[in-house]
Parts: C-alpha cells; sequence; structure tokens
C-alpha cells in the first residue's frame, strides 16, 4: 500500500519558481540579443545612418526625458523584461567606469570629463526609468547577467584592467569600453522596439536610443572611440 505522496514546501516551491523564471529570461536574453543583432546587421552604419541618427538626436546627452516612470501599472512580455534585466547591469557597469575615470588625477582631459558627467546624469535616470517600468510591472529585479561576459558590458574584470592602466592611457582605453557599451545599446534598444509588448517601454528604448546616438558622436574623433563601420 503506498504512502502519501510528498508535499513540496513553500520554501521548495517558491525557489523553484524563481529558478525557473530566471531560466526563461535567459532563453529570451539569448533571444533577445539574437534578434537584435539581426536588427543591427539588417541596418547599415555608414555615413548616411550616421547622419541620419545626429539629425534625429537631441543637443544634449542627457536624457531626453526625465519623467518616463508610468504612475498605473503596465504589462511586459519576455522581451521586455530581458531587455530590462540586461540593461540595467550595462548601465551600473558604465557608470562604474565613469566613477573610476574621475579618481584618476592626470591623464583626462576637461571636454571628456564634461561628457562623463553627461553621461553619468542620462544613465542614472535611464536606471530610474527602467526600475519605474519594472515595478510598475510588478516584476522583480533579477541580476541574472552577473559574472557574465556580455557584448557592451563593462565588468569587473574591464574595471580591474582599467585600474591597471597607466593614466595616459585611460582616455582612450575609457572611450574604447563606452564605445561598445553605448553601441551595443543601440542594438538592444532596437530589438525592443522590434519585439517588445509595452508600448511604454518601447517609448522609453527609442528614447534612449535617441540619446545613444548624440553620446555616440560626442565621441567621435576620441582615441580608442573610433567607430567601427
Amino acid at each position: 500500500m503506498s504512502g502519501p505522496a510528498p508535499v513540496e514546501s513553500p520554501v521548495t516551491a517558491g525557489r523553484s519558481g524563481v529558478d525557473g523564471r530566471v531560466w526563461r529570461i535567459v532563453g529570451v536574453v539569448a533571444t533577445l540579443v539574437a534578434t537584435t543583432l539581426a536588427v543591427g546587421l539588417s541596418q547599415s552604419w555608414g555615413r548616411a545612418d550616421r547622419a541620419a541618427d545626429r539629425a534625429a538626436a537631441v543637443p544634449s546627452t542627457t536624457a531626453a526625458s526625465p519623467a518616463a516612470v508610468p504612475t498605473v501599472p503596465v504589462v511586459l512580455n519576455g522581451t521586455d523584461d530581458a531587455f530590462i534585466q540586461l540593461l540595467i547591469p550595462m548601465n551600473e557597469g558604465a557608470l562604474a567606469l565613469i566613477d573610476h575615470v574621475d579618481t584618476r588625477p592626470t591623464g583626462v582631459d576637461p571636454s571628456l570629463r564634461a561628457l562623463l558627467d553627461d553621461l553619468r546624469q542620462a544613465h542614472q535616470a535611464e536606471l530610474r526609468d527602467l526600475r519605474g517600468i519594472l515595478a510598475a510591472g510588478n516584476v522583480p529585479e533579477l541580476n541574472i547577467h552577473e559574472g557574465h561576459q556580455m557584448p557592451g558590458m563593462v565588468t569587473a574584470a574591464s574595471l580591474d584592467e582599467l585600474r591597471a592602466t597607466p593614466d595616459a592611457e585611460v582616455p582612450s582605453r575609457a572611450a574604447a569600453l563606452l564605445r561598445a557599451h553605448l553601441a551595443q545599446t543601440v542594438v538592444l534598444c532596437r530589438g525592443e522596439q522590434t519585439a517588445g509588448g509595452s508600448p511604454e517601454l518601447k517609448a522609453l528604448a527609442g528614447r534612449i536610443q535617441q540619446t545613444r546616438a548624440t553620446e555616440l558622436s560626442a565621441l567621435d574623433g576620441r582615441p580608442g572611440a573610433a567607430r567601427v563601420d
């Protein structure tokens, strides 16, 4: 005679649910990256596109809209969730890079420091907006990319290398890391606008993409920040 069926504890069930959601997000992230790369490859990065991007860009490198956080609940699909969960650590990595450059006593010209200040303000505003939309969608923030080498992400290893870089080489190295970060964010924003479901998040992605166009233009001509077409 068989005994009673084992009962799954609430803790185990909850953990299983979270783990399952993490793996679903990982799968959607992989799909999002593949989709965004396809979108990026399908659009020319030649001079015509650069001129169009710059014409559409706002004149400041700060965030285009500081009031993007919705005041009503929003519905996020898998692509929306994956986009936010990826862009948050990407922005945090860029901010860590900017903070480190600020600690270097020499080798950074005033114009680059001014640009970094603008980037800091824009990225902090984007983080507030991204987390606001995540909260409005009643979705918890998950750092599923910790320790991963994602395209365009400033990692702990990258920062360690920057700390060991001589002062004179810091501006070019920092500019190269920022160029990769900004360019990859443009690709991700295009993918969100193509496959995302939330109108609020797709609109924010459009504004971030526009801001990135201005930021990339501001990096043009700096050592280490050459655009790859």
